[in-house]
């Protein structure tokens, strides 16, 4: 004969009552975090909430390490690598092309920055900024670029090694201004931060290195 268990028929019940009671607090817990979420992404975020990041290449030149864009030009991209130079998209990065090669003598990118008032001259820093140990490739110095890459100049700067950021005066693009690190591993005169104006015509080349450090960082 089979016995009865007065608590058998009641824990279905039980587990009904506690699977609702989770559902309604997840439920009420849910919505509060989706209405804060829409709150906090009003306005401009709003706008990007929609989108996605996605690898746009190139496929080829190693860790990425340095980006500038053109103002007013949504499609056009420069991109500095810590081994394979630097290469230009016109597409916004369906296309990539070598700008660096003919005129580099090397391939290890620290900064890049593109003038505001003048897209065609863009100046790039030589050695990657981002240290990483024994692996890391140091550069020589700055170089100047008046076409928009086409051909560049090395304007100074030679013991440098490591280009932490280059900003260029948004007035006049022949004052610029370099942060170096110099050699990470010793005494370096190339440390600090550096500024030069050109006092030749726009696009001229530099006639000498670009001077000592205005601000040196300590050695």
């Amino acid at each position: 004969m089979k016995r009865s268990n007065p608590g058998y028929r009641s824990l279905p019940v039980m587990v009904s009552r506690s699977a609702l009671a989770f559902a309604f607090v997840f439920a009420i817990v849910t919505s509060a975090v989706v209405a804060q979420d829409k709150v906090e992404k009003s306005g401009v975020e709003a706008v990007y909430d929609g989108l996605e990041w996605r690898f746009i290449g190139p496929y080829r030149g190693g860790r990425a390490v340095a980006v500038a864009g053109v103002e007013g030009d949504p499609l056009t991209y420069y991109m500095g690598t810590a081994g394979g130079g630097v290469w230009k998209t016109t597409n916004a990065g369906g296309d990539w092309f070598s700008v660096s090669d003919d005129d580099f003598n090397v391939g290890t990118i620290g900064a890049i920055a593109v003038a505001q008032s003048d897209p065609n001259v863009i100046y790039v820093g030589t050695g990657e900024s981002t240290i990483r140990g024994v692996t890391t490739s140091h550069g020589d110095g700055v170089y100047k670029s008046t076409d928009a890459g086409a051909s560049w100049q090395h304007i100074g700067l030679e013991e440098s090694r490591q280009v932490s950021a280059v900003v260029i005066h948004p007035d006049d693009p022949d004052t610029v201004f370099v942060a170096a690190q110099g050699n990470p591993w010793g005494p370096n005169e190339g440390r600090g931060i550096t500024s030069r104006q050109m006092a030749a015509p726009h696009g001229a080349t530099f006639s000498s290195s670009i001077p000592t450090p205005v601000l040196p960082i300590s050695k």
